[in-house]
């Protein structure tokens, strides 16, 4: 093999945070010279992405059914076998197109890339990496998931890299010795200057789903409009993998609180960071811990004041220096670089938000503070060090190393 080539896996051609994260971070490697590819298991916007950021894709197609299933979905029962089941036959499939890709190692960037990398590169003799930008937590996924990600966590891939310290903390101990933390860095296209929308816009950007907190920010939404009559609010993002309920309820919820058509519903968009730029504040609203938060890092990039719930990454993007800080009473407080408010009250980010907005010096003085932040601790070449790295040690490992690893991590 003249040159070493990574081929990295994902299930999904979809763009969330992981894949756009994927983009950014295999663009910089290509430039440093690094033969790195992409194997996807559907087509879907992402391959347009990859295309124009100059980083070779493929597609196998993957049973849709498998690909847009729900977690939840996943973790039924008999369900969950059937799964298991076909992701080992498509694994083999896999075998091959990594053989004939003259890949020498594998990354799992998604949950679901992890179990078939678990099966497929051993059986075509490479060593694979795991990137998880999921939290292994029963409050994140549904409990028999999390078993069985925490369990190939623990035999499958020689190196763990996380996108946050909240994300490490839910790996099992005998795997931690195997992690390396790489925060999703941003390029420098990504810090231009905010043109909010006039009136002014509230919103929420990401996949609507549970975990998001869509409807909290609804609800906190309703709230605020009785009190800033001119302010209107975007719900930027769409359904995916099997959450069109909770889309319905979300939608509901605004027509409960009156809103009409001061709420905008943008579905899916190409341009996120065009929308960022856009708002007056931009709200995380999840009510569960999320493992990092990439809206909010770009949104801080560009100048845009955030209010976000305090759990998970959130703290250690918007209050590092004091992560085991308690919300106060009121159920909001503001850091150096942001509001951070408790999760899934929606009564205290109504306060918060409103807070933002009544006061824009102060917000705009958070704003400066963040972005000189954003520079110093989330940049894209931090990540690509942080991941070539990585990826190099796994390469230097004699086989003789990588069975004492396997030991240890067993016993």
């Amino acid at each position: 093999m003249s040159q070493r080539r990574t081929l990295v896996l994902s299930h999904t051609a979809q763009e969330g945070g992981a894949e756009l994260a994927l983009v950014r971070l295999a663009r910089v490697l290509r430039e440093r010279g690094e033969d790195v590819r992409v194997l996807l298991f559907a087509t879907g916007p992402l391959e347009k992405t990859l295309a124009a950021a100059g980083v070779p894709a493929d597609v196998r197609p993957l049973d849709p059914g498998l690909v847009s299933a729900s977690r939840a979905d996943i973790a039924r029962g008999g369900r969950m076998l059937s799964q298991l089941a076909a992701a080992a036959g498509f694994a083999v499939k896999l075998r091959t197109a990594i053989l004939q890709g003259n890949a020498d190692l594998i990354v799992a960037n998604t949950l679901k890339a992890a179990v078939f990398a678990m099966v497929a590169a051993p059986i075509s003799g490479r060593a694979w990496v795991w990137h998880l930008h999921d939290r292994l937590a029963p409050d994140y996924l549904p409990r028999v998931l999390v078993t069985l990600m925490r369990a190939i966590a623990l035999f499958g891939p020689r190196t763990i890299v996380v996108n946050s310290q909240a994300t490490l903390a839910t790996i099992p101990r005998g795997a931690r010795s195997r992690v390396v933390l790489a925060y999703p860095g941003l390029t420098d296209e990504a810090f231009v200057d905010a043109t909010p929308d006039s009136p002014r816009v509230v919103g929420i950007v990401g996949r609507i789903s549970p975990t998001k907190g869509q409807r909290v920010f609804v609800e906190a939404a309703g709230e605020l409009a009785r009190t800033h009559p001119d302010v209107r609010f975007r719900v930027i993002g769409a359904a995916l993998f099997g959450e069109s309920d909770y889309d319905a309820s979300v939608r509901d919820a605004a027509e409960r609180w009156g809103l009409g058509d001061r709420v905008e519903f943008t579905g899916w968009v190409s341009d996120v960071s065009a929308q960022i730029a856009r708002l007056t504040v931009l709200v995380h609203a999840s009510p569960v811990p999320e493992p990092f938060g990439q809206v909010v890092v770009e949104a801080l990039a560009a100048g845009v004041p955030v209010v976000a719930a305090q759990s998970g990454g959130m703290v250690e993007i918007l209050d590092a220096s004091e992560p085991a800080t308690q919300t106060p009473q009121c159920g909001w407080r503001s850091t150096d670089t942001g509001v951070l408010v408790r999760p899934g009250d929606s009564v205290a980010l109504a306060a918060a938000i409103s807070a933002v907005l009544d006061d824009p010096a102060a917000a705009r003085t958070r704003s400066c503070a963040a972005r000189a932040v954003v520079r110093d601790r989330f940049t894209i070449a931090g990540t690509a060090d942080a991941v070539s790295g990585a990826w190099g040690a796994v390469r230097r490992q004699r086989p003789s190393q990588r069975m004492r690893r396997r030991r240890e991590t067993a016993n």
